[in-house]
């Protein structure tokens, strides 16, 4: 029987107050929420980057798709209404971004409904399944925050972190 680190299940927890928050925007304080985010955000980020690799195994295990479009609509519209006119920032690292003379902006409501997407799929997907197959998401999770959406928590932070202490001053 395969079991999870005390960082693999730290990872799966912090993924599950995440969605938590992110569902319960609507009851909180603009500033106590960018808060939390900021809180909670780079924890992700240490735990995701110190789930384990496994370079060797070979598994079909994969995340499934558990959020609708609508809800995934529903919760970046709840954040987009909290943040107001400060969700939008100026974006440099996007792709797009070396072929334009032009700033490219991008939404922090967007940005953590993306982190939502992939958080949420896994919470649901590791609900209901056993722990050996969790143990065989664990690299799928590290490679996907790799690839896709490490640079995006970066982004978002970057942002949420200026938009937070700039109304402290």
């Amino acid at each position: 029987m395969s079991t999870l680190s005390n960082n693999e299940i730290a990872f799966l927890a912090l993924a599950n107050e995440f969605c938590a928050t992110m569902e319960n925007a609507r009851e909180s304080e603009r500033d106590d929420f960018v808060g939390a985010m900021l809180r909670m955000l780079p924890r992700i980020y240490i735990a995701a980057a110190d789930l384990r690799r496994d370079d060797t195994a070979i598994s079909d295990a994969y995340v499934a798709d558990a959020l609708e479009e609508e809800y995934y609509d529903a919760v970046r519209m709840r954040v987009a209404e909290l943040l107001g006119e400060d969700d939008t920032y100026l974006e440099v690292f996007e792709q797009d971004m070396k072929y334009s003379d032009t700033p490219i902006a991008a939404s922090i409501s967007e940005g953590l409904a993306d982190l939502f997407q992939v958080f949420y799929n896994i919470v649901q997907t590791a609900r209901d399944a056993t722990p050996e197959l969790i143990a065989e998401l664990v690299p799928v999770m590290r490679d996907d925050f790799a690839d896709y959406w490490s640079q995006t928590l970066c982004n978002v932070l970057r942002a949420l972190n200026k938009l937070y202490y700039s109304t402290l001053q």
